[in-house]
């Protein structure tokens, strides 16, 4: 008695390799047998077939990419009855129904097992438009992707609950892969994720906080959020340290003094600003000088044109816990800004070399694309486009704890995006400072500049009381003026990144 059975169905990812389980009960040789695999009903067709102890390949989309693969790793194949069918390079064509066919002089047996070939969108991104609505502040959210396999799900929510999309469109290319695109209308000020899944394997999602314009500017605003820096920390800094910020300043000598305290924007993030060298890994796609890098002078590079791992480098130190600050110079009035670069962290412990955008899995970055001057996008899936213009400096504020990555404009002093991820281990400070431009990268470092007596004696408040009554006045002016501008703000502080 011959019985051939097979598993269930197979779900693979397109251009990897699977295998068809097939086998026959009870287990026998298979060597002296016949074993035949084919489609649908195409018997005289065989995708694959075994005869004469021979393996033959009858069909030219399936030659150099099946054979016989053992469906375990303790099987010994044919010998033990074990026909089952590897396939390598899925291609989306490969989907449907495989027959797996055993024969003998003494008779013959099959059974049939289905293969689901599935795509997860490679490019796409989201994007947000401010729109005026029923009276009211809209934002306009867009959601895109393409590379998809079968159709694709697509999903829209907030922090509380699924929204309802205006519409959901979906588009096949030539190779059979599927696009979708969708829009989505939320309020001002919300938190908004799209995801899009195919059955079986885990979403994709893009989540972003999105501002429609105030009341005083009518501008149109996109993913960025121009909040000051000043009010983002109210969030992520710790209890004290929001203590710290209302009760600022002292100075023993007059407002002029009180002037210069403030003359930096950024005088909190200075709090946590770290150093960063440059990790020398003898790359020769690299020219590194202290704390500046640009590509080789290459007449081509192995890659193309295209900004891959190739001319990646990490920073050090590494960080495990706490929060960092470091700022990165992209240009200079002389030579112009630089059109591609990447800026961001890694968990990588070292970075590969290979042609293409790393997994997103261990690597969150901004990044800058030489066709866009408009835009810049962060490395996830689906990709999150921000509309702003390419900055000059950009600072980069890791909260590891809270699972914080922010970029901000430093010559502008806003925000321009914020991402949530979940560290784990040690990360480093990722840099890639594209190709083709003349303008080099550079990691700046922080000076410790020599401070005038005045100026040292700028104390922070919590010895306000020390008595000294005209010092608490001014710290009362200093104080009113902040929790003043925070009053105003109290929605940006609160969704801050």
């Amino acid at each position: 008695i011959l019985v051939v059975s097979v598993g269930p169905p197979v779900s693979v990812h397109r251009s990897l390799t699977t295998t068809l389980p097939c086998w026959i009960n009870p287990p026998q040789s298979a060597e002296d047998l016949e074993v035949r695999w084919f489609r649908d009903s195409d018997f005289d067709n065989p995708i694959m077939l075994y005869k004469e102890k021979k393996v033959s390949v009858t069909q030219a989309s399936y030659a150099g990419r099946v054979s016989f693969g053992p469906k375990e790793t303790k099987s010994d194949g044919l010998k033990s009855g074990d026909v089952s069918l590897k396939l390598e390079n899925a291609v989306i064509e490969d989907a449907g129904d495989y027959t797996c066919y055993v024969s003998s002089y003494k008779g013959y047996d099959s059974a049939t097992i289905a293969l689901l070939v599935t795509g997860e969108g490679h490019e796409g991104g989201v994007n947000a438009d401010y729109q005026r609505k029923d009276g009211y502040n809209r934002v306009k959210v867009s959601c895109e992707s393409e590379g998809w396999y079968p159709k694709p799900k697509l999903r829209w929510s907030d922090q509380t609950k699924d929204l309802t999309p205006g519409t959901v469109l979906y588009g096949n290319d030539s190779s059979g892969l599927v696009s979708v695109s969708s829009w989505v209308l939320v309020k001002s000020s919300s938190e908004v994720s799209c995801s899009i899944n195919v059955p079986n394997n885990a979403a994709k999602e893009a989540r972003m906080h999105v501002e429609g314009p105030s009341a005083q500017k009518g501008k149109e605003i996109l993913v960025k959020t121009a909040i000051k820096p000043v009010l983002h920390l109210l969030k992520v800094l710790q209890s004290k340290a929001k203590m710290f910020l209302f009760r600022l300043v002292q100075c023993y000598h007059l407002t002029t003094v009180i002037c210069s305290c403030f003359s930096n924007l950024f005088l909190f993030l200075s709090l946590s600003t770290v150093n960063i060298k440059l990790e020398d890994t003898n790359n020769k796609f690299l020219t590194l000088a202290k704390n500046k890098l640009r590509d080789a002078n290459c007449a081509s590079f192995p890659d193309g044109e295209s900004v891959t791992c190739l001319t990646a480098v990490k920073g050090t130190p590494g960080f495990s816990s706490g929060r960092h600050y470091w700022e990165v110079s992209l240009g200079n009035p002389d030579l112009g800004l630089k059109r591609s670069w990447w800026v961001g962290v890694t968990s990588a412990p070292e970075i590969s070399q290979k042609f293409d955008l790393p997994n997103t899995n261990g690597f969150w970055f901004l990044f800058s694309s030489p066709d866009r001057a408009d835009r810049l996008q962060f490395s996830t899936e689906p990709k999150v486009l921000i509309g702003c213009p390419r900055p000059q400096t950009v600072g980069v504020f890791l909260d590891y704890d809270d699972g914080e990555l922010s970029f901000y404009n430093v010559e502008d002093a806003t925000l321009i995006g914020s991402l949530k991820a979940t560290f784990r281990g040690e990360v480093f400070p990722l840099f890639n400072p594209g190709k083709g431009d003349k303008s080099p990268m550079e990691i700046l470092h922080k000076v410790e500049e020599k401070k005038s007596d005045d100026e040292r004696n700028c104390v922070v408040s919590t010895f306000l009381e020390s008595g000294n009554t005209k010092n608490s006045q001014v710290s009362q002016k200093v104080n009113r003026s902040l929790r003043q501008s925070a009053s105003q703000n109290l929605a940006y502080s609160n969704e801050a990144a």
